[in-house]
């Protein structure tokens, strides 16, 4: 029996609203060192209106791979907390990652991390029990945490250091990077300014100490303004070592960005530094992030690291 059109209608209808939720689905997968803001980060999604789900045990992950995958509809946003508790946390991320790719869902990952003695820090102050927490003493869970979930860190599509961020930081953090789909043909490139004072990010490919230029910190008129004013930008820019520097860059990123692409690279930390991380490193990393989406290599995303300190 051949259907009718109506019949036909409705199937070209049900068809549609399925490859329609199948495109509109965004699924995250969120890992990290504990202590890391992981937690923070969950509540952040759940306020975007994501289903969190966290700390399932790593059976019952290739049956919510098929639950997500059949429901789009339902399960239009979701985030999955995949971590250390998960036991072999590298053997749960590929079985959840491959179970959803299998089903076409190209999950974005989110790792968050810290500096040691941030991390240290927040379980004194929490007074929870490192997951890892033995004899050794809490250094050395982190450190063998950070081994543990190195795989993990190595094919997340965004990692980011919360040490020094505030809870509002790491939203914007997150929000600007969400749903930014990996194309393994080009570099999602994330800049970051900072102060080296105040450490280095850990989470940086490539790091650049820019402190041989002149600082307008030093200039009374300057001191109170960011790189972002004009001002700061016209000092800091005009100076010949900063342009001599940006040339020698740009030809270096024109040689490695295609380099990183051809050795299967999606993600590129560039992080440019300064005393404090208020006028020379911002500059610059402005500097650089319009060259670059000139260039048209990828997606840029700018972080001042240090603005809100002044």
């Amino acid at each position: 029996m051949t259907a009718g059109p109506e019949s036909q209608d409705v199937a070209g209808d049900a068809a549609g609203a399925a490859i329609e939720a199948a495109e509109s689905q965004h699924v995250v997968l969120l890992s990290g060192l504990s202590g890391g803001g992981k937690t923070a980060a969950a509540k952040l999604f759940e306020d975007l209106g994501y289903t969190v789900v966290d700390n399932l045990p790593g059976e019952l992950l290739p049956g919510l791979a098929e639950l997500v995958s059949e429901d789009r509809e339902r399960f239009g946003k979701v985030a999955i907390v995949l971590d250390i508790r998960s036991g072999d946390a590298p053997m749960a991320f590929g079985a959840m990652r491959g179970a959803l790719e299998g089903r076409g869902i190209r999950p974005q990952v989110f790792f968050l991390e810290a500096r040691d003695e941030v991390l240290i820090r927040r379980f004194s102050e929490t007074r929870h029990r490192h997951p890892l927490a033995d004899q050794r003493g809490i250094a050395s869970s982190i450190a063998a945490e950070r081994r543990l979930l190195d795989p993990v860190r190595s094919e997340s599509d965004v990692v980011i250091d919360t040490s020094d961020l505030s809870l509002r930081e790491l939203r914007e953090r997150i929000f600007t990077r969400l749903g930014e789909a990996a194309d393994p043909s080009r570099l999602a490139i994330q800049l970051i300014s900072f102060g080296l004072k105040y450490g280095v990010p850990l989470e940086a490919d490539l790091v650049f100490d820019v402190r041989f230029m002149q600082n307008p910190y030093y200039i009374d008129e300057l001191r109170q303004l960011s790189g972002l004013t004009e001002a700061v930008r016209a000092f800091v820019l005009g100076q010949p070592v900063a342009q001599e520097f940006l040339r020698y860059l740009r030809e270096f990123l024109g040689f490695a960005l295609p380099a990183y692409v051809s050795e299967g690279k999606t993600r590129l930390t560039i992080a440019l530094g300064c005393t404090g991380g208020y006028h020379r490193s911002i500059a610059l990393a402005e500097e650089l992030a319009s060259w670059l989406r000139d260039e048209d290599f990828g997606p840029v995303a700018v972080f001042h690291r240090e603005l809100d300190r002044a």
